[in-house]
């Protein structure tokens, strides 16, 4: 019995030893390190991704990183200091976000053969993964052997698989909640909704999709039947005072009888001066009288001095 019981404790101790080490290995196995570039830090996608808790690796930001950033940030061009400055915004966000295992990785201040190439010789040394935005890094990378994250290829994969413009075949299986909606869904199991389509409901019809709208339960699409003319909208215009007449209506012209103007008063003016002008000319010339037309004698000067 003493015998049974030993090789039991002897037993539960292996046991013990042996699920204690798989769990250290595990978690060594586990804790992979994500190297993180300028172009990721300048970009700003990084910070909402790790938001997301989709970043479980151990986020590592080289000191000489950190020391490019400040060198744009205090350089003089206004585009690379204001995307240098938002950088350096992104990586006080990474460390004040809670579940996160951010450490800087004092390197050097500078690094002499470039970031680029720093990245990766710290990447073969550490056994970790480059998180960037850059095409060339990203190639560079790969052909040292070295596993990329591309936040460029991460979007491209999650983007709408189909954009406002695009057509399709699809069929409208059902009813949607409005009036004259149809609902088909795509083969990823995105649903739907195209308008005006009720009529096509248990049919295959081509549509022209409008727009997405994406939220936490999902995405769900809009479309319209393709070759679906716009109403045609007609613009009033404004009448002058007229009247639609009834179909075989005359239409009678009214002319307004027009007053004639009083002349003015320039015109009478000019009239009467015509006038006087005419009568000045048919008044007879006076005559002159016999005493006028004879010789002056001395004694008329004589007469004109006395009366004076």
């Amino acid at each position: 019995m003493e015998l049974f019981l030993l090789i039991l404790t002897v037993v539960m101790l292996a046991y013990l030893i042996l699920a204690s080490d798989d769990k250290v290995r595990f978690k060594k196995e586990s804790t992979y390190e994500l190297l993180i570039d300028t172009s990721i830090l300048i970009d700003g996608r990084f910070l909402a991704v790790a938001k997301t808790g989709f970043v479980a690796h151990k986020i590592l930001i080289p000191r000489s990183v950190v020391g490019e950033l400040q060198l744009l940030a205090d350089g003089g061009n206004d585009d690379k200091r204001t995307r240098a400055r938002y950088g350096l915004d992104i990586i006080a966000g990474l460390q004040h976000q809670k579940g996160l295992q951010v450490e800087i990785l004092q390197d050097g201040a500078t690094a002499s053969e470039g970031v680029d190439n720093r990245l990766i010789k710290l990447a073969k040394e550490r056994g970790a993964m480059i998180c960037t935005a850059d095409y060339n890094l990203n190639k560079v990378a790969k052909v040292e052997g070295i596993q990329v994250l591309n936040i460029n290829e991460l979007a491209q994969s999650v983007r709408a698989n189909y954009l406002p413009g695009e057509k399709l075949m699809l069929e409208m299986t059902g009813r949607g909640n409005e009036k004259k909606q149809a609902v088909g869904h795509l083969p990823d199991g995105t649903m739907v909704v195209v308008e005006n389509a009720e009529r096509l409901i248990d049919t295959v019809a081509e549509i022209e999709f409008i727009r997405m709208l994406q939220t936490a339960a999902g995405k769900m699409m809009f479309a319209k039947v393709a070759g679906e003319d716009k109403p045609k909208v007609q613009t009033e215009r404004k009448s002058n005072g007229r009247k639609h007449l009834p179909v075989g209506a005359k239409a009678v012209r009214v002319t307004k009888s027009v007053k004639p103007e009083a002349e003015t008063t320039p015109k009478a003016n000019t009239s009467a001066k015509t006038a006087k002008t005419s009568q000045a000319a048919k008044k007879p010339t006076s005559r002159k009288s016999k005493t006028e037309r004879r010789r002056r004698s001395p004694e008329d000067s004589m007469v004109e001095l006395a009366n004076r």
